[in-house]
């Protein structure tokens, strides 16, 4: 299933009423009751059963740790795992080696993606040299060069020198760019193991602040409005975070924010396993914090379900928690605890999770031909789903080359069937094609 046509019999448009879907030239030819006439005729037929179609999800933030750690992960792999998880388009973040902080770098990744064929890869470029916080980047080359780089991060490292912040915001506005702040104020943060309460004092593992998290997105979102430019905060974890994000859109401040699937899902509480499958940055928060963050994405105050797909090798986490790296894969199973943590509870519905899946990254990252309505005309670029389907996670069917997944022997919904890049399957039947 490759090339020609495809009609998707009895598929649910973002869950509405089924229809049939004709797939040609890498576009969406026909929806309708029945599209099947002469322009169908030879076109492979895939049976939806009452699936869900969803535009191709898009993903603001994925680690796929070439060049440097293919130890861990390949553009090749992450962008098999992402079909896997109904991804058509991914940013892949700069803190690789080396950093992508340079047109040579962002230009090779986005080669690596094109040969891939699994997904587009959009990178992220570099804030500052070496990802050090103490020079900018090149950005106005980066985003002259082949990769047409727009968005801009120290991910894993915060911007911390207000003056770099402000000079980097300055800089992308002349071409409607965006720097995406990972907020994390370093010195509130020395040591720390995990989220700073009741579970860390009794662990004595070393506090990681909500304070820290926060006041880092305080001052940003106040240098946004200052200099009308783009920022973005990326995986927001606290009840507190919320508020400020709430606030600075009151505003009407250029402010756009991303949640993780695991921050909607898991708590700190878990980390009194001492399991380092759980050491995350930014860490697990309260059960408190995770309401805050599902009502949020609920009400739009935070825009968009992010992965933070973060590979690692078992040696880099099959160790004592100190020593552990903090991360965790997500592109495979983010649908599916998106469906169980917002759609399942009611908070959102099929439309709701394309508009904070594909739609608004989409529109964030400014991808065109990604995060379209399925209609007659745009790119197909597609996702069917399986909401009815559950099954236990088992790291060992993951496409992705790291393990370290928190979901391990749990039990989600939804299953993704198809994954359609311009019309072509990358996914079949669950599998990469």
């Amino acid at each position: 299933m490759t090339t020609g046509k495809t009609l998707i019999r009895g598929a649910r448009p973002l869950g509405a009423d089924p229809v049939d879907v004709l797939l040609a030239d890498g576009r969406i030819a026909a929806v309708g009751t029945d599209p099947n006439g002469p322009d169908a005729s030879g076109a492979e037929i895939i049976e939806a059963n009452g699936a869900v179609l969803l535009p191709g999800l898009v993903d603001l933030h994925t680690h796929l740790r070439e060049p440097g750690r293919e130890d861990s992960e390949t553009v090749l792999t992450g962008t098999r795992a992402a079909a896997r998880g109904g991804f058509t388009a991914v940013h892949a973040m700069a803190n690789t080696f080396p950093v992508a902080d340079t047109a040579g770098v962002v230009e090779q990744v986005w080669r690596l993606g094109r040969s891939s064929g699994y997904c587009d890869v959009q990178p992220v470029g570099a804030v500052t040299v070496g990802l050090e916080g103490k020079q900018l980047a090149e950005l106005g080359a980066m985003h002259e060069s082949a990769a047409g780089v727009r968005v801009f991060s120290d991910d894993g490292k915060c911007v911390d020198d207000a003056v770099i912040m402000r000079r980097a915001l300055e800089y992308v506005k002349a071409f409607d760019g965006v720097i995406a702040q990972h907020a994390q104020e370093p010195r509130l943060t020395e040591d720390a193991q995990m989220n700073e309460g009741t579970v860390s004092a009794e662990l004595g593992l070393g506090g990681w602040p909500a304070v820290a998290e926060e006041s880092i997105i305080a001052r940003d979102v106040l240098l946004a409005a200052h200099v009308d430019s783009r920022v973005h905060i990326c995986h927001l974890s606290t009840a507190g975070s919320v508020e400020i994000v709430r606030w600075a859109k009151s505003k009407g401040w250029r402010v756009t924010a991303e949640v993780t699937p695991h921050h909607l899902l898991l708590t700190d509480e878990l980390v009194r396993s001492y399991d380092p499958v759980y050491k995350v940055n930014p860490p697990l928060r309260t059960e408190r914090d995770v309401r805050a963050l599902r009502e949020a994405l609920a009400d739009g105050t935070i825009d968009c379900v992010a992965t933070d797909h973060a590979p690692h090798p078992h040696e880099d986490k099959d160790c004592e928690w100190p020593a552990a790296a903090m991360g965790m894969v997500g592109l495979e199973t983010a649908l599916s605890v998106v469906q169980h943590t917002m759609v399942d509870t009611g908070l959102l519905d099929w439309a709701g999770v394309a508009e904070r899946m594909s739609h608004r990254p989409a529109e964030i990252g400014r991808l065109t031909g990604h995060g379209r309505p399925v209609a007659p005309g745009e790119p197909a670029n597609l996702v069917l789903f399986d909401p009815d389907h559950r099954a236990v996670v088992d790291p060992g069917s993951f496409a992705s080359r790291s393990r370290n997944t928190p979901y391990r022997e749990m039990e989600l919904p939804g299953r993704v069937r198809y994954t359609f890049l311009r019309g072509r399957a990358t996914v079949v039947e669950g599998e990469p094609a």
